[in-house]
């Protein structure tokens, strides 16, 4: 961004009256000194910024004019001037403000004079004023003259009477209008708001003037006119079609007029007491009260009125030091009771919040009284006093209210409620931290769970009040507690709130307590440590929100704490380098830098990489292999918190050295990051040359900053365009052939960014840089392609930016090349590719904007272009260039919808229509608002209208068919079937399923005979085959023409709604503005009734939504009292529709209604939100009433639609809160939807309750919710059982789950038991389980009574251990039972460590010994697989027997003990689930102690189990066992279990080597890559043996090798691609960087063929594992030097760039440069791919199924690969330590590269002129092809000793593309 000028503000300049200019002119003087000749100058400037500076003059003047001591009648006339001007003025005219505070400094002797002068204006406005609509200009007066205006006040108090005479009038007459315009929501919104003004301007009036001491004289006017207006405040009080503010005011202002209309004061309070608790006694009640107020002295006053009663009494009575004695007092109690009341009655959250808000108020008002109160008013406000119990409980129900304002209320209620105690207490003198009341609320509060959103604010009040000394007493780890919960982003805000109130409070009481500096380290140690930790240890989510939330709170409160983070964080950086899946000690000191800069604790960049950091640490952030470290050190290197700090020469080489990584990012949000710091760079960039610009001008030898004294202006500036044009070039370079969306997307978005903050200069603003000058026509050309995509993001940002760049660009284009790409963009608009027609909208608009249509076009512009402006020249330009291409779109679409009406068919697969309208749609959205062509337009736009119109009704009987997808249509009308069979009779699939058959005439049962269809409907040849646009043969399927329909409908919808949107409404026909007529648009809304209604196919209902929602909320805001009604006549005409049932409707009642609901939606989210939502209020009621049950079975139909219009409804996230009030009622409906015998109603009802279930749980339960009894847990249905256990969870309080399971245990039955029910029992044990699996894995376990309450559940758990035994007939419940023991010992074992204290001393081991002794598992199994639950009990039993066999272990060490069951038994049992969960729990032991501490690791019982799993490996028949087995053994050492080969199962060890590779050869894909990695070690510890045993197994190395290559396509699964890679991970010591190669030069670059293939793979989880290869390849001894990252955590992008160059390296240790050349140069140039062939297969499968998406790497980039291949070739040869080629190779591969060239030349010859938009894909290849042969030809050159610019080229005849090459680099490496 550039120095921006400021926004001048704009003033409306003021006028005066004909007469009083004229008197003007005649009172002044010829020296032009006095006041008149003042104001005349002033009033005859336009401008009203200079009018102020005369204003500012008038009391000077007089002051002046004062010293003569006489008022002349010149100055008086020109008072009286003034005032008519201040009352002429706008309310917000500045110059209204500065008048007044200029006149409010008037000299005391002008005041009468003035006064009068006002007086008299201010009456002439009153008496004058009779226009309804010119009241607010009055009332705006009196409200101005009213506020800080002494002169208007005055003038004010002397017109009382008239004024509230007129108040009370525009009043009565604006009410009285507002009513009569119900429904017109424009003039209502003016007429209310107009309404708010006039009730505030009273209230005003009664607060301000001094002239209500004489109201207790009844019977004047002014009391007539108080009277009066009290009447009707009351009125607007308890009226609910006003608004809610109105109402809310008008509460204020009857207890307003009451207090100064009341007589004595003192009674005031008893009053408005008996008003609130509707006691009124009408014998003691003054009459005119009586008469004014009396629906408020009855006992029904409604609770909103009620509730801004209690507003205005807090709000308007004086609380002040208990001013109003105990009767004030007494009110005060007694509203807060009527709070209290109303609380529990209202519902609405509008009401809810205010209900919130004015109880803050009353503790506002509590405060106040209890300054000066009595003793008996603090024992109600004390802590343990009723008041404040029902207080914190309104707190405690409402802190997680989904509204966060009233969330924010309850945190005030809560600080005040602290705040009240503390006035109760303060007498007494006590230490406040250990009082009673504040001690229990402080406990109560830290045994909450953390997810309790109020705890936090709670807690940070009485940290504010008590301090932070106590609470750590309490819980002296509540500062890990709070950054454990940071993982969850809902509480963030409030945990990094919390902690932030924590330590600034422990900061400053332990400094005021300190001597000396020591205080930091308790206080780093506190808070300062258990972040560190968590930045180097925690989880991905919680490190990113501490680091956003917690971190920078920190490092503001103390800066100095960095360099103890740094400090730690570099010891640690070493160790902990971090991984793809976490940040390590790097990523959290960079995330430290970064915050710390951003906030400006850095002094600058330089100093701080110079002393904290190094320049390698940067460079290893920016391609660390976590995306996170790489965003925070570009973070580091973007972010300042100064916008001019100068970038640094070292800031810009990282920078493009990030870059040329990092632009390829699968993950959008690391994309948008990238793109927004690098905007950050060019702002400072930007900003920081403004600086430089002005001290390269001012040649100022003082210098402002250490940076500035480094180097003189220019040359940085010099570097700031090197740096941007490097940039650039970069860029430009990535959008090369074939890269990835990812590339695309990021490159434009920062050019973009780039032409944003550079923009062109004006006037004198200097620009360091303009993105124009570094674009050629091949760069040009580039962002032109970039338009052909397949994604419409792409397209967006490329157009953007070419908008952006001047118009001389398109000048490289003669008429020839226009009219090409003209007409490409017309054959793009009818592709049957839908994104094709995309890029011929976005082709089309460039071409309008850039004035570049063809010339032959203009004879579609009737009329010559309308002379204009300068300014006005380029929209005029732009609009008729719209107008041409719209006729030309439209003149084409009209000929292709006729042959459409004849057959649908050859549109489907020739000239699908749906292109045309969405170009026709591009260009209108982007027409310039003001027309001038509007004579042309007119029939250019009836014309559209009418097409759409003939456009829908051909595609509109496949849309609103019963079966729109190619089953067979069932339509009930007659005119209906007679379309589709003509259509049915051209649509036949390519196969012979025969998806479309004729229409069938349903008959009146509504069921129809399968035979009679078939006999129906003729033999029709099932083979359609049409022509296509090239005279090919296509065959048509029932997707193509479905495509087509739904396409053109939405097309066609989304026109209709731009075309309301965009283009102005015509008030009456012959209007000379506008284009469309009312008419037109009613028929536009009749289009997307019918169709929304009628539609079948969701794609084009939903679409059809998009456009009718623009036109409803065209109609809410339109003028016309007609159409602004239309929604309402539609809404209650559908409703109406719904309600009768007709037979004969066409409302779909299946598909969930079909596009009824949307249809709804659309009427009802448009209604204004600010006004009483009526028609939301209709409709629901409607709904509902339909929803409800009933006994008519003709409802049924009505009732569907109705539950599935309020789902829709209530998922609405535009009605927002306005919807809650019917939550209840609508659960209900669906609740006794559930009892229907209808399907359809049972279906609509369960999606209606799930979306109620989604709003209903924003929202917290009380503790009075909770609802232990579930109907729905006993339940004979098994799944039922299952979700009546899951659902009860949420409804148990944490802190009572343990009650709960006890009590839901002591329901099950006895063994003695001889009547019991096994569904009760397992429905009982499954709620056991769910709820005991919530709370062993809440936060709750940090609470000390965690330990206890288990061994309580374990203590009753004991009791119904008979259901775990054979005396408990049924599997599935002792399955579950057994279970909840499992869990149990899980739990507990946890909190002992493992020793298990508790469970020995509750004898629990004992018990599951027995248990499991007396199971099937010792006994054996008597049964089959046909008993119910079998295979459920078996898993059961097996994990208690494992946890007992552990439990055991731990127990006795290295002693050995019996244990209840052996592995060995558990794997020899013939159930797989036994042996699968033994073979995982085994698993994760050996792999714990595989990458721990080895076989000490393990405990005994586990030693020597090798052989053990050889044996079972070659006998195991089940696949997932067998997998198991196979990981096992890998994670073992095989010099363990491989020389058991021979005793266990008879093969050696070469021969199990070649079981294995026959089993990765041939098992499935799971097996074959354990299989793989099992051979891969086995190997590798052959390799590490002696030579004799290497020699044994290299005979196998290439079958080995064969393996892992086939494993690493593109095709396979991840799975085998994820363990190809990790082998090759860990055999790269062995073969890949060997000093000695073992295998053959073919085979060890096959093998880094497969790390090159797999780092390039769409898997990120790929593509990571194989850069743990390279890593591994570049940090051995030998490779090491070979780049500066060997040990370094990098990214998959560099590891690739990193593999060459140290494959490179290895070829010239390994001296087989020679032999290997030819090998590299066939990867360059794509050797094995046959051309033709290829090219052929890819437009063969586009040709023949357009629809169908091939299997594409979206992340491989083949150029990147060329890219970076070519550079370390080109650098390997120009060095001279080489052997050359053998003339015979190198002409082979002359040869080849050279026939390469002429295929290419011929291919490029046979595409069309406009090959990269009309054949993208295979221009692309095609590029891709000429690029990587002009590398390989490059190198070749090199090697023959030419210069790259003699080596054999296409000439660019033969190829369109050889002016835009790929740039490939030269010498320099990045690595």
């Amino acid at each position: 961004m550039g120095v921006k000028k400021k926004k001048e503000t704009q003033v409306t300049s003021l006028t005066v009256c004909h007469q009083d200019l004229e008197t003007l002119k005649s009172l002044a003087d010829v020296e032009g000194k006095n006041l008149a000749s003042l104001l005349l100058h002033c009033v005859q400037l336009t401008d009203g910024v200079s009018q102020i500076r005369y204003v500012k003059q008038i009391v000077p003047l007089l002051e002046k004019a004062n010293k003569n001591g006489t008022c002349d009648p010149t100055i008086r006339s020109c008072l009286d001037i003034l005032a008519g001007i201040y009352l002429s003025l706008n309310l917000k005219n500045p110059l209204k403000k500065v008048l007044a505070s200029s006149l409010n400094g008037l000299p005391e002797f002008f005041l009468i004079e003035a006064t009068q002068s006002f007086t008299s204006r201010l009456q002439e406005e009153l008496n004058t004023s009779t226009d309804l609509y010119s009241y607010r200009k009055v009332i705006d007066n009196i409200s101005s003259c009213m506020e800080n205006f002494d002169l208007g006040r005055s003038s004010v108090n002397n017109l009382l009477e008239n004024v509230l005479h007129f108040l009370q009038k525009s009043l009565i007459e604006i009410s009285e209008e507002n009513r009569k315009l119900a429904g017109n929501h424009i003039v209502q919104t003016r007429l209310m708001n107009d309404l708010l003004v006039s009730i505030r301007v009273s209230v005003m009036l009664v607060q301000k003037v001094q002239g209500f001491q004489r109201l207790h004289l009844k019977n004047s006017p002014t009391w007539q006119s108080m009277c009066g207006l009290l009447s009707m405040f009351t009125n607007f009080l308890s009226d609910d079609g006003l608004l809610q503010t109105i109402q809310s005011t008008s509460g204020l202002a009857v207890i307003l007029f009451i207090k100064a209309m009341f007589h004595p004061p003192e009674k005031i309070p008893d009053l408005i007491s008996s008003v609130l608790l509707r006691s009124v006694d009408p014998t003691s009640a003054p009459e005119w009260l009586l008469s004014c107020c009396k629906s408020l002295c009855c006992a029904d006053v409604p609770p909103s009125a009620l509730l801004f009663l209690c507003q205005g009494t807090l709000t308007m009575l004086d609380w002040q030091e208990g001013r109003m004695g105990p009767s004030g007092e007494a009110l005060l109690l007694n509203t807060v009771r009527v709070l209290f009341t109303l609380s529990s009655q209202i519902k609405e959250s509008t009401l809810e919040m205010f209900l919130s808000r004015i109880l803050a108020s009353w503790t506002n008002s509590a405060i106040q009284v209890l300054d000066s109160s009595s003793p008996s008013l603090k024992d109600n406000l004390n802590g343990n006093a009723d008041v404040v119990r029902r207080l914190l409980d309104y707190v405690y129900t409402h802190w997680e209210h989904p509204l966060d304002a009233l969330r924010h209320q309850t945190k005030i209620i809560f600080r005040n409620i602290l705040q009240m105690h503390q006035l109760t207490v303060e007498e007494s003198g006590s230490d406040l931290s250990a009082d009673r009341f504040i001690f229990e609320l402080t406990e109560s509060l830290l045994r909450l769970e953390w997810h309790s959103k109020g705890k936090y604010t709670c807690l940070g009040c009485l940290v504010d009040l008590i301090g932070i000394d106590h609470i750590l007493a309490l819980a002296k780890t509540i500062p890990s507690q709070i950054l454990e919960v940071m993982g969850d982003q809902s509480l963030v805000p409030y945990a990094s709130d919390l902690l932030e109130t924590m330590f600034k409070n422990h900061k400053s009481r332990l400094k005021s307590q300190a001597v000396d500096s020591t205080w930091i380290d308790k206080w780093h140690e506190t808070w300062v440590s258990p972040l560190l930790c968590v930045l180097c240890e925690g989880n991905l989510d919680q490190k990113s929100y501490v680091i956003d939330y917690y971190l920078p709170k920190l490092l503001n409160c103390n800066p100095e704490s960095l360099s103890y983070m740094v400090k730690i964080l570099q010891t640690s950086a070493d160790a902990k380098t971090g991984s793809y899946d976490s940040r390590g000690a790097l990523g959290a000191l960079m995330a430290c830098l970064r915050t710390a800069r951003a906030h400006g604790h850095l002094q600058s960049a330089t100093d701080a990489w110079r002393d904290l950091v190094s320049s390698a640490r940067i460079k290893q952030g920016l391609i660390h292999q976590h995306c996170q470290v790489r965003i925070d050190t570009l973070g580091l290197l973007c972010e300042s918190n100064r916008s001019t700090e100068i970038v640094s020469t070292e800031e810009m080489q990282w920078i493009q050295f990030f870059i040329t990584y990092n632009l390829n990012s699968q993950s959008p949000g690391v994309r948008q990051q990238i793109c927004s710091l690098l905007k950050k760079l060019f702002c400072r960039i930007q900003e920081s040359s403004q600086v430089l610009y002005k001290l390269e001008q001012s040649k100022s030898k003082h210098e402002p900053g250490s940076e500035s004294t480094r180097q003189h202006p220019s040359v940085s500036l010099q570097q700031y365009k090197n740096f941007m044009s490097s940039i650039c070039n970069s860029l430009f370079e990535a959008l090369f052939p074939g890269s990835s969306y990812p590339t695309r997307f990021s490159a434009l978005t920062i050019l973009g960014s780039i032409a944003e903050v550079f923009p062109v200069p004006e006037g004198r603003v200097q620009t360091v840089y303009q993105l124009s000058h570094d674009i050629d026509v091949g760069r040009f050309q580039t962002l032109m392609e970039c338009l052909t995509g397949t994604f419409e993001e792409v397209k967006i940002l490329a157009f953007d930016l070419l908008m952006k760049l001047p118009k001389t660009f398109v000048q490289f284009q003669g008429s020839v090349k226009l009219q090409g790409l003209f007409q490409a963009a017309l054959e793009l608009s009818t592709s049957t590719k839908p994104y094709d027609c995309v890029t011929a909208s976005y082709l089309l608009n460039f071409l309008i904007w850039q004035n570049a249509l063809p010339s032959s076009l203009s004879a579609y512009l009737k009329t010559q272009r309308v002379a204009c402006g300068d300014g006005d020249k380029s929209a005029a330009v732009v609009e008729s260039n719209t107008l041409i291409v719209i006729k030309c779109l439209l003149e084409n679409l009209e000929e292709e919808v006729s042959r459409a009406e004849n057959s649908l068919l050859q549109a489907a697969a020739s000239f699908p229509m749906y292109g045309r309208v969405h170009c026709i749609t591009g260009a209108l959205q982007k027409l310039p608002l003001n027309l001038q062509l509007v004579s042309e337009w007119r029939p250019v736009v009836e014309k559209l209208l009418v097409t759409s119109y003939r456009l829908s009704a051909v595609v509109s009987p496949v849309i609103q068919s019963s079966s729109p997808e190619g089953l067979i249509p069932n339509d009930t009308d007659a005119e209906s079937a007679s379309r589709l069979h003509r259509i049915l009779n051209e649509i036949q699939p390519r196969d012979t399923n025969d998806y479309f058959s004729r229409a069938k005439i349903l008959k009146e049962c509504g069921s129809f005979d399968l035979e009679d269809l078939s006999a129906s409907v003729p033999n029709i040849d099932t083979s359609a085959e049409i022509k296509g646009k090239e005279g090919k043969t296509c065959d048509v399927t029932a997707q193509m023409v479905l495509v087509c329909c739904w396409r053109s409908m939405k097309e066609v919808a989304l026109l209709l709604g731009s075309l309301c949107q965009l283009l102005p409404m015509r008030s009456v026909p012959e209007s000379p503005d506008g284009l469309l007529t009312v008419q037109q648009v009613k028929e536009i809304g009749d289009y997307f009734k019918q169709h929304l209604l009628q539609s079948r196919h969701r794609g084009a209902f939903e679409l059809a939504y998009t456009g009718f929602v623009k036109l409803t909320e065209i109609l809410n805001r339109c003028p016309n009292v007609s159409l602004q009604k239309l929604p309402e006549e539609w809404l209650l005409s559908v409703l109406e529709e719904i309600k009768c049932c007709d037979p004969s409707s066409k409302l779909c009642a299946t598909r969930r209604s079909a596009g009824i609901p949307f249809y709804i939606q659309a009427l009802l989210a448009s209604e204004p939100k600010k006004g009483k939502m009526d028609l939301l209020k209709i409709t629901m009621k409607e709904l509902i009433s339909l929803a409800g049950p009933t006994d008519d079975s003709q409802s049924t139909v009505p009732k569907v639609h109705a539950l599935n219009i309020l789902r829709a409804l209530f998922r609405d996230t535009r009605l927002g809160e306005i919807i809650i009030p019917y939550v209840a009622d609508g659960t209900k409906a669906a609740i006794l939807g559930f009892t229907s015998p209808v399907w359809a109603v049972r279906n609509s009802s369960t999606l209606l309750f799930s979306t109620l279930i989604t709003r209903i749980f924003g929202v917290k339960r009380g503790k009075d919710e909770l609802s232990k009894k579930n109907r729905c847990g006993h339940s004979p249905v098994y799944r039922s059982r299952e979700m009546a256990a899951r659902a009860l969870v949420p409804f148990v309080m944490m802190d009572e789950i343990p009650n709960t399971i006890q009590t839901l245990l002591a329901k099950l039955p006895d063994c003695t038991d001889q009547c019991f029910r096994q569904n009760h029992i397992h429905g009982t044990l499954l709620q056991v389980l769910h709820l005991l699996q919530a709370f062993s894995d809440s936060k709750y376990r940090m609470n000390t009574y965690f330990q206890q309450e288990l061994a309580d559940v374990a203590v009753c758990t004991k009791a119904k251990l008979w259901l775990a035994k054979r005396q408990n007939p049924c599997l599935v419940t002792r399955a579950v039972y057994i279970d909840i023991l499992f869990l149990l010992t899980c739990c507990l074992d946890k909190l002992s460590k493992g020793n298990q204290p508790v469970l020995e001393h509750l004898g629990f081991w004992e018990e599951v010994r027995r248990i499991i002794s007396g199971s099937e598992l010792i006994t054996g199994f008597p049964y089959t697989y046909t008993v119910p639950g079998l295979p459920q009990y078996l898993q059961s039993l097996t994990k208690l027997a494992i946890a007992a066999v552990w439990a055991v272990a731990a127990q006795a060490g290295e002693q050995n003990r019996d244990v209840p069951i052996s592995f060995s038994q558990l794997l020899e049992s013939s159930f797989p689930e036994v042996r699968l969960l033994t073979l995982e729990a085994l698993l994760e032991r050996f792999s714990t102690a595989a990458s721990a501490l080895g076989e000490k690791g393990l405990p005994p019982l586990l030693w020597n189990m090798g052989g053990t799993f050889l044996t079972l490996v070659l006998k195991e028949n089940h696949p997932e066992c067998l997998c198991k087995i196979l990981k096992i053994l890998h994670c073992l050492d095989p010099s363990e279990w491989l020389p058991q080969t021979e005793d266990r199962v008879h093969l050696s060890p070469k021969e199990f080597l070649i079981w294995t590779m026959d089993i990765a050869s041939h098992e499935r894909s799971e097996i074959q890559s354990e299989a793989l990695r099992l051979t891969s070690k086995v190997i590798a510890h052959h390799m590490q043996m002696c030579d004799e045993t290497r020699d044994l197994v290299a005979p196998n190395l290439q079958q080995w090798v064969q393996l892992v290559v086939s494993s690493c396509g593109d095709h396979l699964p991840t799975e085998s691609r994820l363990a190809a890679a990790e082998v090759l991970a860990s055999t790269a010591p062995f073969f890949l960087t060997n000093p000695q190669p073992i295998l053959g030069l073919q085979d060890t670059l096959a093998l880094w063929k497969c790390v090159l293939t797999l780092l390039q793979s769409e898997e990120q989880v790929v593509r990571d594992a194989a850069t743990e290869t390279v890593m591994t390849a570049m940090s051995q001894e030998n490779t090491h030097q070979s780049t500066e990252f060997a040990f370094c955590q990098v990214d998959a992008s560099s590891a690739l760039d990193l593999a060459l160059a140290v494959l490179c390296d290895l070829l010239q240790q390994w001296d087989q440069l020679t032999p290997g050349l030819p090998v590299l140069l066939g990867w360059l140039l794509g050797e094995g791919e046959d051309l033709v062939a290829c090219e052929e297969s890819a437009h063969q499968v586009e040709e023949d199924y357009p629809f169908e998406k091939t299997e594409i790497n979206f992340w491989a980039e083949t150029l990147i690969f060329v890219k970076y291949l070519y550079k370390h070739l080109f650098r390997l040869l120009s060095q001279s330590s080489w052997h050359p080629l053998s003339p015979e190779m190198l002409r082979h591969l002359q040869r080849t590269a050279s026939e390469q060239c002429h295929l290419l030349s011929q291919l490029f010859r046979v595409l069309p002129p406009t090959a990269e938009f009309l054949k993208s894909a295979e221009f692309t290849r095609l590029r891709i092809r000429e690029e990587r042969t002009l590398a390989c030809l490059r190198l070749l050159a090199l090697l023959e000793g030419k210069e790259g610019e003699d080596t054999l080229v296409l000439r660019a005849l033969d190829s369109p593309a050889a002016a835009n090459q790929l740039t490939l680099p030269r010498t320099k490496t990045a690595c």
